[in-house]
């Protein structure tokens, strides 16, 4: 199949290039020949060549048609190279050149998606699908924003759904596998991903296809384990477990394979419990295979193992064949040692966090809890809530119980005005991918989530490409232990939601 594609790139390259010299391609042919070659260099996932492609199919005088599958070809492309900001104002031209067209509502919701603005996303897959309920990519969105609620079932019904019409479209195989680990059911996720990796036109040099290989064989080494397995009658009960604040951090103590007790960073950011190499050697945990993780520092991307913990235990509460990550190989150069972390919601667990007491309490369910704040709640891969800066970007932030501060991206941060006299101070700030040498401290900024507000307050701004790229979608920032200590927290999985209950000696946030 890759030789063939090549071949034909190849003929439509030199047909190009005969019709041009003879002067004999009229906008019509010319435009439909950089459509067709650029959805061959998206097979063969040469992203830039593929939108320069688009970029001249839109020259003269191209058919409604031929405009449209240009903006489209251009935004696929442009989310494959993570240039969410392009992509979203290429896709908003398609969507207000044809506001009532299916397609075009589905490709705006793509974008919206890709800019982290998940709710409206999925309000306009909604509304593709009234428009065209036969609409592959409208139930495909659909079935990812019922990913983020937590709503499974229904979500695999939506993309069984977009099967139906759109069968050998490898991104929608690829969603069912996600949905299956999700469920902790992984062989039938490794078979999905299977499925995916055999419709990629050049599995065999796409990087995609290795990292997926990698997956397929971490999923298929559970065998017949149980993963996240606790002891029968476990999962209706609530374990409460003490903690410390180190270094504006949880920290909960543990036992991996039995071992002695050691301290373990509770991280709502991260996607999977992470082990040290020293102590994933000590307690024989095997790496099975390679994967890519991502996070704030300078080396961005970083290839870390996947590994298998037979029993992890935090108080009384057990869970068997706990999935994590390896940081091996370790990074030079930190000014501490790497630490351990255990990820409840990468469990399936709910959590409550009394700063009070310092009392951790996890469960499957959460009991009901007074709120005076509930923050709508979306986890695509990393826990995420709905923020707004200076009052005109709305945006992503990742909840994170391992984070001190409240950050911004620096890609949020380079759309928002600020004061005209606003200076910046640079910062060393040193995160799971090694020493952000961008990093800088910016006063000023205004927040606010939902009816809690920070005015006129300093961010720290950080490059978080990398793990944007990684997720698929634009992160606005972080909220770290500044916005979560002023408040009893839960972290509810069933209802989807943070619930916020102020704390007696919270501290008020004033301008």
């Amino acid at each position: 199949m890759g030789i063939q594609l090549r071949l034909l790139l190849g003929i439509i390259l030199l047909f190009v290039s005969l019709a041009v010299m003879a002067g004999k391609a009229d906008d019509s042919t010319f435009n439909e020949i950089q459509l067709q070659l650029g959805n061959l260099l998206i097979a063969e996932e040469r992203f830039n060549e593929a939108i320069e492609a688009f970029t001249l199919a839109k020259r003269g005088t191209p058919t409604v048609n031929q405009l449209f599958r240009a903006r489209q070809g251009a935004v696929m492309s442009m989310l494959r190279l993570a240039r969410f900001g392009e992509a979203y104002d290429e896709a908003s031209l398609a969507y207000s050149a044809a506001p009532d067209n299916s397609s075009a509502v589905a490709l705006y919701g793509d974008a919206l998606w890709a800019r982290g603005l998940f709710g409206e996303a999925e309000e306009a897959y909604q509304t593709a699908l009234v428009f065209d309920p036969e609409n592959g990519r409208g139930h495909h969105g659909l079935a990812k924003a019922l990913i983020t609620r937590g709503r499974l079932s229904e979500a695999m019904d939506a993309v069984q759904t977009a099967l139906r019409y759109l069968p050998r479209d490898p991104e929608l195989h690829h969603t069912v596998g996600t949905i299956y680990e999700r469920m902790q059911r992984f062989e039938e996720s490794a078979i999905a991903f299977g499925n995916y990796v055999n419709l990629l036109p050049a599995k065999h040099r796409s990087a995609r296809a290795a990292w997926s290989r990698s997956q397929i064989r971490f999923l298929r080494s559970f065998g017949n384990r149980t993963p996240f397995k606790m002891a029968p009658g476990s999962s209706e009960q609530l374990y409460t477990v003490p903690f410390k604040l180190v270094r504006e951090k949880i920290v909960v103590r543990a036992k991996v394979n039995g071992g002695r007790e050691i301290d373990f960073v509770v991280d709502t950011g991260a996607e999977q419990t992470v082990l040290s190499q020293e102590v994933a050697r000590r307690q024989r945990v095997q790496p099975v295979v390679y994967t890519l993780s991502a996070g704030v520092g300078e080396v961005g991307f970083r290839g870390l193992q996947l590994a298998r913990i037979d029993t992890l235990q935090i108080g009384s509460l057990v869970i068997e064949n706990v999935p994590s990550l390896i940081k091996n190989p370790p990074l030079g150069g930190m000014p501490t040692r790497e630490t351990e972390s255990f990820s409840p919601l990468a469990a399936g667990l709910s959590i409550r966090i009394d700063y009070d007491r310092q009392r951790l309490t996890l469960g499957r369910h959460l009991d009901a809890s007074q709120a005076d704040v509930e923050l709508p709640l979306r986890v695509h891969r990393l826990a995420t809530v709905r923020g707004k800066i200076n009052n005109e970007r709305d945006a992503s932030f990742v909840v994170d119980t391992g984070g001190e501060v409240i950050s911004l991206s620096a890609a949020a941060a380079s759309t928002i005005e600020t004061q005209p006299m606003t200076r910046s101070f640079p910062l060393k700030v040193y995160g799971s991918s090694g020493w952000d040498p961008e990093a800088f401290l910016l006063p000023g900024v205004n927040l606010m989530f939902d009816s809690i507000s920070f005015n006129n307050y300093p961010v720290v701004v950080l490059n978080l490409h990398a793990p944007s790229a990684l997720l698929g979608f634009e992160l606005g920032g972080i909220i770290g232990h500044d916005f979560l200590k002023r408040y009893l927290v839960d972290f509810d999985l069933d209802k989807s939601v943070i619930r916020l209950a102020h704390r007696s000696s919270a501290a008020v946030v004033s301008d």
